[in-house]
């Protein structure tokens, strides 16, 4: 299949309510593949009159949906992941096109997405308040748990369907109605998702999807008619959107960036952390939860390094759809751009052990870094300190167990962190004074899948995404009182 028969999958038109507009108000953009550095798709881009369009359509949509029965709601939700599961071909294929990321790596996006609307459409029927007995009052008290209403919710690009379908399962589950807005960087698969969310029987108006430049954006999470609003991407964004948000009071879950330390002991398994280090090529880097920050102690120190150059090293960049490829480009020229810069800064405080460069030969169009593991000197230098979001780790040297751990919580994020270790008590006693939300223990992942509670600290968000506590951020209780 030829690129051009692949980008013919691409869905270009947005989706408010029952209509397909194929002009819009907020102007024409073009997508650019980050494996070539060239247009391949255009589509037009939502105005505020769009904005103002769906979050209308929503509202009007939300009272039918929320007297749904849950059942129901379960089952189409469940009718929508199967779907998803059915047309995993075409969306991974669409992922690839729109991350440049290998086969391999998107192969695993529209599973993912289809387990995220799976665990929240199994909480759909399961949500309930609370009785008390009647009071010496005479008074009978209980809560109802309502949907929160309309939700906007600004889905990252770097999980494609599968960061869609993370935004969007929980406030559906609950019954609330949705005005999604994917990144312009990865629209394609958002659009072609929820156009199967509605054959599988979700009502018009239920979910809603404009794609939309970061002014428009704005608009869309200030206006009055949204009632919650769910964002997954960087800090300086979430304090944008929090700061436009904040004259209608409207609340906001935030799923941000992180900058996470792995600590690897010297009676840890260096098999299983050069696993966690290496995942620096997986997306080429470009995950939240990645662990960004090596800690390693110092008998094995120069083992670890050595090992994991060789490792990265090792990695083959290239066509997403090329057999053996096993890492794509960065997302855009403004992230080659910035990661570049940033790597070039870290000579005045440290080494860097491999990569450091753009991949240049028949990839030079393309948004290529090499993979790069830099030696640090301390933690106060810009890649110990600031989420890179590429295919770059900084590795730092500790003594003992407490420097560690010192190290570790030296930072302003506080989203994953991950220990390797032969000793029990050592992994509890690490996994509980690490200041993060999410601990991955000799080769445990830091939760950030839909079936348990995933969230952040300090810049790396509030709130829960996955399980019973990512939809009930959805629901807002009503406290009853019957006087018998």
């Amino acid at each position: 299949m030829s690129d051009n028969d692949r980008t013919a999958l691409f869905p270009t038109r947005l989706i408010i309510g029952d209509q397909r507009p194929d002009r819009a108000s907020g102007g024409w953009y073009e997508h650019v593949s980050p494996v070539t550095g060239r247009a391949q798709a255009g589509l037009s881009l939502a105005g505020t009159a769009e904005v103002d369009e769906a979050v209308a359509v929503a509202r009007a949509a939300l009272a039918g949906w929320r007297r749904w029965d849950p059942v129901e709601r379960r089952r189409v939700l469940m009718r929508f992941a199967q779907l998803i599961r059915e047309h995993a071909q075409e969306l991974s294929t669409i992922a690839a096109l729109e991350l440049g990321q290998p086969k391999a790596f998107t192969g695993y996006l529209p599973v993912g997405g289809a387990a995220w609307l799976e665990e929240a459409a199994g909480w759909a029927d399961r949500l309930h308040g609370q009785a008390s007995p009647l009071s010496e009052r005479g008074v009978l008290e209980y809560t109802a748990i309502e949907p929160y209403g309309v939700v906007a919710a600004l889905s990252t690009w770097n999980g494609s369907v599968n960061a869609f379908c993370m935004s969007v399962a929980a406030p559906l589950a609950a019954g609330c109605t949705v005005v999604a807005k994917p990144s312009e960087l990865a629209p394609f698969s958002s659009l072609r998702a929820a156009e199967l969310a509605l054959e599988a029987g979700l009502p018009a108006g239920v979910l809603n999807v404009l794609v939309a430049d970061v002014k428009v954006s704005q608009a869309l999470v200030s206006h009055p008619g949204i009632d919650k609003i769910t964002f997954t991407g960087s800090p300086n964004s979430a304090r944008q959107i929090a700061a436009a948000a904040a004259p209608q009071l409207t609340p906001c879950v935030f799923e941000l960036g992180g900058k996470s330390a792995a600590l690897v002991f010297e009676d840890g398994d260096l098999d299983r952390a050069l696993e966690v280090a290496s995942a620096l090529m997986l997306n080429a880097g470009q995950i939240c939860t990645l662990g960004s920050r090596i800690l390693v102690q110092r008998s094995v120190h120069e083992q670890f390094v050595e090992r994991l150059s060789e490792r990265v090293a090792a990695a083959r960049p290239g066509d997403p759809f090329e057999e053996g490829v096993t890492m794509g480009p960065v997302i855009s020229q403004a992230a080659l751009d910035r990661i570049l810069g940033m790597i070039g800064r870290a000579r005045n405080y440290g080494t860097t052990v491999t990569g450091g460069q753009r991949i240049g030969g028949a990839l030079s169009d393309g948004y290529f870094v090499a993979p790069t593991v830099v030696q640090l000197r301390d933690n106060t230098g810009e890649l110990a300190r600031d989420e890179v979001f590429g295919p770059v780790v900084g590795v730092q040297v500790f003594d003992d167990e407490d420097a560690a751990v010192g190290i570790a919580n030296d930072t302003d994020y506080g989203l994953a962190g991950y220990v390797f270790t032969a000793e029990i008590g050592r992994a509890h006693r690490v996994a509980a004074a690490l200041d993060t939300g999410n601990v991955g223990v000799n080769g445990g992942v830091a939760p950030a899948g839909p079936h348990l509670g995933f969230g952040g600290r300090r810049n790396s968000g509030y709130g829960r995404q996955g399980g019973l506590g990512g939809v009930m951020e959805f629901v807002s209780p009503k406290t009853v009182q019957i006087r018998l």
